[in-house]
């Protein structure tokens, strides 16, 4: 949570509406200047599942306060949302179910897209039923504000400081030979804003080609095709 004022009250009621109750919400704060604490401790006061730190400064990359959060958390399941995105109900009931083999190590879901004042309008964006290692490498298909990974079999995972600091994150479980499931249903919507860091576009296709070569040194010829399918990929989904 960065100054999200305007937004972190309707993302924590997302999580208090969820109709599976067995959570912990750690919200971690990146040093912000309005009343976003004061919000979310006010939150924290009534419901004791709810818990609020704070950073003394503001440090600018998504990397540190997560892993802060997930070094504290107590539960079985790692999943996130950024302070500006909401869940659906029936998000994490859909979810926990399908941890039930030995292979799935990450759920995730399609998200619904909504512009800054929160208005949907049906631009739904669908993931593959199924990802392995190779298949995220083609692109990110796991929206981050879906995606909850089971710490028995992965523990639990460092997030790189980096940028695309999530898609590097889903690599790294896949990468041990676990799958990742969808549940195929929409449980959560992402706020479009002009000030998020996926809307630096030209930046992001250099930190997308960084993770192929510095990250998982795949070879030029590799890179490039996968950079490729990632391009179309990302094409379409600007698109909806």
């Amino acid at each position: 949570m960065f100054n999200s004022e305007p937004f972190i009250g309707q993302a924590i009621e997302s999580v208090l509406c969820q109709s599976y109750t067995n959570w912990e919400l750690l919200i971690i704060d990146d040093g912000s200047t309005d009343d976003s604490v004061r919000t979310a401790q006010s939150y924290a006061d009534k419901d004791s599942r709810i818990k609020v730190y704070t950073n003394p400064h503001h440090i600018g990359m998504p990397s540190a306060p997560r892993n802060y959060g997930v070094e504290r958390a107590l539960g079985t399941f790692i999943a996130f949302l950024d302070s500006d995105d909401i869940w659906f109900k029936d998000k994490l009931k859909q979810q926990i179910p399908l941890f039930n083999d030995d292979k799935t190590a990450i759920v995730y879901s399609n998200y619904e897209k909504m512009n800054e004042k929160g208005v949907r309008n049906k631009r739904i964006i669908s993931a593959p039923s199924y990802i392995t290692y190779k298949d995220l490498l083609k692109g990110n298909s796991i929206g981050n504000l879906t995606g909850i990974y089971d710490t028995r079999k992965v523990g639990k995972i460092k997030v790189l400081n980096i940028y695309h600091e999530d898609y590097a994150m889903w690599l790294d479980i896949l990468k041990q030979g676990f799958v990742a499931k969808n549940t195929n249903t929409v449980t959560a919507a992402y706020r479009l804003s002009t000030h998020s860091l996926t809307a630096k576009k030209v930046k992001v296709l250099r930190w997308q080609w960084d993770i192929y070569k510095k990250k998982e040194h795949l070879s030029t010829w590799k890179s490039s095709i996968y950079y490729i399918h990632y391009a179309i990929r990302a094409c379409k989904k600007k698109l909806i």
